[in-house]
């Protein structure tokens, strides 16, 4: 019994070898007429290193063109898929829509900043330019990408701050400590300069003369400019903010229609790098300003919640395009504005900044700085006082009048070096 179970296994085994050497030699290539044995094949390809799968994909016919045509095709597809997915993604993230849906009243600049900050890490990455990269508002249809100097082009109806306003600045090559140094803790003036981009000699003119005063421990000063589109002034002012480290830059499209950004962005920028200060003075760059008038005039005032200036009252709107100071309907609807102190040259008390900056944001924007100022401090009841010693305008350049004046308005670069000289005349005295 045993026997015959031995044999019919070899038999079994005999006929599945049968089996197998006759399916390979179908498909193996022959030698002399004889199929190539199947250990003989195994042998050669053990002497290969093997692969993983990945690895190994495609390894045997990557040089077919047509193969090569079919994986062309097919990675296009896939970018064009992987493409539509990353739109999809934009479009859907809500931190990107937080700025238009959310409720105002219910929405925290400080959360906006998050927002707007986790929405562009969550943007496509982009390769590294020196080029200044034009900013679009958040408002949809408004658009601020333009070249310096041009209008925002601003909806007919009233917009919230908040839409517009571009948070933060270009602080890579700026002297924060040397202007305000530990949070301005030992600060007593702070003032920040609005400039343009172009007005480069009148920047040398004032550093050259009254800036030199920011030497002090106690004052710190410094210019407040926006971003450009062009290319090659761009780089200039990287150039000129290497060298002197004083030129505050915001996110803002720097022109004249845009100063109340330029002032919301001077707030900001104090309000995150110089929040101990006691006292900001915000001027033009075509004003003198008599520093150590100022200290004086700082030291006999103690109040709080205070804007010492120039005031004017009783003003009314113009409503003719063709105005300099043109305010339409929609962004102040009043006959007459409120109480204001010109932009040219005013103190705030460092207690109202913050506040100031916060509400800003809140309010419906007005192109023209002095009057959303103004709207501001109504607002939030803060005092505004009037210093005579504030001028508007021009003023003989004797130096008794130069020396009692606190600021100078609409002087021209080559007459700030006269005034400061007559300023640091002791030869003439005053009563």
């Amino acid at each position: 019994m045993r026997l015959f179970m031995v044999l019919g296994a070899v038999i079994i085994i005999t006929l599945i070898d049968a089996s197998f050497s006759a399916e390979e030699s179908k498909h193996v290539p022959s030698i002399g007429g004889f199929p190539m044995r199947h250990k003989i094949e195994k042998n050669v390809l053990s002497t290969i290193p093997s692969r993983r799968p990945s690895e190994n994909h495609g390894s045997n016919i990557g040089n077919d063109p047509l193969t090569e045509r079919s994986n062309k095709l097919e990675k296009k597809k896939l970018s064009v898929v992987h493409s539509s997915i990353q739109a999809f993604s934009a479009d859907s993230n809500p931190l990107l829509k937080t700025a238009e849906n959310e409720d105002i009243k219910t929405l925290k600049p400080s959360q906006f900043n998050k927002n707007r900050s986790n929405s562009r890490k969550k943007a496509h990455p982009r390769k590294k330019s020196h080029k200044p990269v034009p900013v679009v508002s958040p408002v949809k249809g408004i658009s601020s990408v333009q070249t310096s100097g041009a209008a925002p082009l601003l909806p007919d109806r009233p917009v919230l701050t908040i839409k517009i306003y571009e948070p933060g600045h270009l602080n890579k090559e700026i002297d924060i400590k040397r202007i305000c140094g530990y949070g301005g803790k030992y600060l007593k003036l702070l003032i920040l300069i609005t400039s343009a981009h172009s007005h480069f000699t009148a920047r040398m003119s004032i550093r050259h003369t009254w800036m030199n005063y920011g030497r002090r421990r106690d004052v710190g000063i410094a210019f407040v400019l926006g971003r450009t589109t062009n290319a090659s002034l761009y780089e200039s002012l990287n150039k000129e903010n290497y060298i002197y480290g004083d030129m505050i830059r915001g996110q803002f499209i720097d022109s004249y229609i845009n100063l109340t950004l330029k002032t919301i962005s001077l707030l900001e920028w104090t309000d995150t790098h110089c929040p101990r200060v006691k006292y900001i003075l915000k001027t033009d760059d075509d004003t003198f300003i008599n520093v150590p008038k100022l200290l004086d005039f700082i030291d006999g005032h103690k109040d709080n919640r205070t804007i010492y200036g120039h005031i004017i009252e009783n003003a009314k709107p113009h409503r003719q395009r063709a105005y300099k100071y043109f305010l339409p309907y929609h962004q102040y609807g009043g006959s007459v504005y409120p109480p204001f102190v010109t932009g040219t040259a005013y103190l705030l008390t460092g207690d109202i900044v913050h506040e100031l900056y916060v509400h800003s944001l809140r309010t419906y924007y007005i192109q023209l700085e002095d009057i959303f100022t103004a709207v501001l401090v109504q607002s939030l009841k803060i005092k505004i006082v009037n210093a005579g010693s504030f001028y508007n305008t021009r003023i003989p350049f004797l130096p008794c009048r130069i020396r009692n004046a606190i600021s100078v308005h609409d002087i021209k670069e080559n007459e700030i070096y006269d005034i400061w000289r007559k300023q640091m005349d002791s030869t003439v005295k005053c009563n």
